[in-house]
């Protein structure tokens, strides 16, 4: 036997164990609920909640454990007082459901060989499969020249909160991964920032824009878009609705009346917000119709500036913040959030994910830029925002990494940088490794989410034989 079929031999022996406790993780809403937000839950229940149960998991395993600001937690294994640290650094809060699901997204099913639920590959079933990979280790006792620390956040799918302040007290690893991306490997990741803009909410032309929404975080591509008008001819509206969508294929859309006022959904195709381009931003479409009507004010310029300059074009040509390097790519935009509220306020969170060769204040002076005339807004760059993280394909913690894939699957690997964002970037020398391989259909943030079972005892059994190599090399 092989060392590889004996690292994939003892990681088969737990799969009955790791699907129970990633199961009952599933369950847990851990999606960022700043409204019911406490004290002692800062990012909400569902976080704080699965926080407590990867602890109460943890320590039922026998490892040293802690708890940062019930923001992080984390599970030890190996010599406390090793000079060297190595880092794994899953999350597990997650996404809005959304639209689209045929399953109950936070009641988990397996049909087909498949997991089905919300965080089941982004990243609640990698985490869980690179947890039991290091209470693997422990099991057989190993022994290990640096320590490693099993790290997990609750707040990667928004602001990162508490990550660096945690690693600025726990002190800097000298090494890590993260098991949130693909295999079989990324090393490099462009930078992201979301430059928002801020506006009024008046009116004042024939139709009224009483409300348009659309999307729920920077980094979804919105499948949904709504809007309320207000217009003395319903019939018409509804027409040209439909003459819209007689030309426009990529889309669907109904449309409700009552009295004066027209309720409009429209349907895209939501996706994760690194990679727009697969994507249909269903509130840019609805923009895109509603901008030629009759409006006037705020909702004039609002409607404007996202159905024309942001819509339809993922590499921001139209605004002239179009980018590419050799070495990271195009930069990205997704305009994740949309908001618009007669009489109040509104705004318009567009998230560029970008190579080496632009700012962040170039790209936020880009979309001021080109803001119509009549649109008085601001723009600003708000969230949390990261600089483009490379790790050289030199580096042995790449070979490392890249060598033991290649051992298990026998495919070629090399070196590669995705726009999405992972916490492994918050270690100079960090990368992401797994958990999503190759062929695989990539169904992050999307309906319907699915990780394959087989492929937890796969990544577990890489994930094992990679942290003892790094912890012992």
């Amino acid at each position: 036997m092989t060392k590889q079929a004996t690292w994939l031999a003892d990681a088969l022996q737990y799969q009955d164990a790791l699907l129970a406790d990633l199961e009952d993780m599933i369950r847990i809403k851990s999606v960022r609920d700043d409204e019911a937000a406490t004290p002692d839950a800062p990012l909400g229940p569902g976080p704080k909640a699965a926080l407590q149960k990867f602890l109460e998991i943890a320590k039922r395993d026998g490892f040293r454990t802690g708890n940062y600001k019930d923001l992080v937690a984390y599970a030890e294994f190996g010599p406390e007082d090793a000079e060297e640290t190595l880092a794994v650094i899953g999350h597990l809060d997650v996404m809005p459901a959304g639209d689209g699901w045929t399953k109950e997204p936070f009641e988990p099913v397996i049909e087909a060989g498949r997991l089905y639920g919300r965080g089941s590959s982004d990243d609640k079933g990698p985490t869980f499969a690179a947890y039991y990979a290091l209470k693997m280790l422990k099991d057989q006792a190993v022994t290990l020249k640096r320590k490693i620390v099993f790290v997990v956040g609750i707040d990667e799918e928004s602001d990162w909160t508490g990550m660096d302040d945690f690693f600025a007290e726990y002190g800097m690893p000298t090494m890590g991964f993260s098991p949130d991306a693909e295999f079989p490997i990324i090393n490099g990741e462009k930078g992201n920032v979301s430059a928002v803009t801020r506006f009024g909410g008046t009116n004042g032309g024939d139709l009224t824009l009483v409300s348009f929404a659309a999307g729920q975080r920077p980094n979804m591509v919105p499948g949904t878009a709504q809007a309320v008008i207000e217009t003395a001819d319903p019939k018409k509206l509804v027409t040209d609705l439909e003459t819209y969508l007689a030309k426009e294929d990529r889309v669907q859309a109904k449309a409700a009346v009552d009295g004066q006022k027209v309720t409009i959904t429209l349907f895209g195709h939501q996706v994760h917000g690194a990679m727009p381009e697969t994507g249909t931003n269903a509130g840019t479409f609805l923009a895109n119709f509603l901008k030629d009507e009759p409006f006037a004010g705020d909702a004039k310029g609002f409607l404007t500036f996202l159905g024309d300059q942001l819509h339809d074009d993922t590499q921001a040509k139209k605004i002239g913040a179009k980018r590419h390097d050799d070495l990271m790519g195009d930069l990205s935009m997704n305009v994740g959030i949309q908001q618009f509220n007669a009489g109040q306020d509104g705004l318009i969170n567009a998230n560029f994910r970008y190579p080496q060769n632009i700012t962040a204040d170039e790209i936020v002076a880009a979309v001021q830029a080109a803001l119509p005339t009549e649109f008085k807004a601001t723009v600003a760059a708000e969230g949390h925002g990261m600089g483009p993280h490379y790790v050289s394909g030199d580096d042995p913690l790449v070979k490392t990494l890249l060598d033991v894939y290649r051992q298990h699957t026998g495919l070629p690997a090399g070196e590669r940088v995705i726009g999405g964002g992972t916490f492994g970037r918050l270690l100079k020398r960090g990368v992401a490794f797994g958990a999503m391989f190759e062929g695989v259909p990539d169904t992050m943030h999307q309906a319907d989410e699915f990780y394959p079972v087989a492929d937890l005892s796969r990544s577990m059994a890489i994930f094992a034989q990679a942290m003892y190599e790094l912890a012992n090399n």
